[in-house]
């Protein structure tokens, strides 16, 4: 048995006996969204400084913690509050809780951040729900021995984003009135904001957003065949597409801003899948 595997059945263990009822729908809430997590039915709370193994959140922003309960009639567990590469975590770290959501029974799994706008289509406060990823500038998080109960040693990677979720996503932005946008996400290592070469880069690249987190979690999903569907609130213009200094006291308050239109727009999507 690997230490990824020992590692992830310590943190099951460590909470399977205080689950009432299988998860069907994960959701990890990017900075700024915690407050998405209150408005879950029958709540129940778990700590992730009470799982044995469990990586723990050291950004402002994120609560580190697990809510378990309903929307609707759908069983969720929901993260409020990531880890991140950038905080000294190994990536097998960082996608701990993806595996041990998956291992607790949700076969979907909905990302959401906040991110700079590279498409200068985007503006702060845009949602954009992400169609595919590029990954190639932080370490994958399949890297090591492959653990085949988990996945193939090899999964492909030509839908990570599931297309009948993105229509659904659509479908229920539409209803809402809601604006949202369509675009490619780049995840780059942090903490430090990209310079303005970088980001014209990543532009002819492909990429319309760019952050530090999301794409190495969707990887680690997709290796174990969830179904996933993302979200970007644009809380800011990327280094060069914006003359204005970079900070994430603007990336909270943006977020802030948006915060009822995307509760609204998450919470509906839930209750159409």
């Amino acid at each position: 048995m690997t230490d990824i595997e020992i590692n992830l059945n310590r943190a099951y263990e460590s909470v399977i006996d205080k689950i009432n009822n299988k998860p069907e729908i994960a959701i990890i809430l990017g900075s700024g969204f915690g407050d998405f997590g209150e408005t879950i039915d029958n709540k129940t709370y778990i700590n992730y400084n009470d799982i044995d193994d469990f990586p723990i959140s050291t950004v402002s922003g994120h609560a580190g913690r697990f809510i378990l309960g309903n929307i609707g009639d759908k069983n969720v567990i929901c993260m409020q509050g990531r880890v991140h590469y950038y905080e000294g975590y190994t990536m097998d770290k960082v996608v701990l809780p993806i595996r041990l959501m998956k291992l607790l029974g949700a076969d979907t799994l909905i990302l959401t951040n906040a991110a700079g706008g590279i498409n200068k289509k985007f503006k702060p406060g845009s949602l954009m729900a992400i169609t595919d990823h590029i990954t190639s500038f932080v370490p994958s998080p399949l890297i090591g021995e492959n653990i085949d109960n988990l996945g193939t040693r090899f999964p492909d990677m030509s839908e990570v984003y599931n297309k009948e979720l993105l229509s659904v996503l659509d479908k229920t932005a539409e209803k809402l009135g809601i604006s949202l946008e369509h675009g490619v996400y780049i995840q780059t290592t942090g903490p430090n904001y990209e310079t303005p070469a970088e980001i014209n880069m990543y532009r002819l690249l492909g990429a319309d957003a760019v952050g530090m987190s999301t794409a190495c979690e969707a990887i680690a999903a997709k290796h174990m065949g969830m179904s996933i569907a993302g979200i970007s609130c644009i809380t800011n213009m990327a280094a060069g597409i914006s003359d204005a200094p970079l900070s994430h006291s603007e990336v909270k308050e943006t977020a802030d801003r948006t915060a009822a239109t995307f509760q609204h727009l998450l919470r509906e999507f839930i209750l159409s899948i």
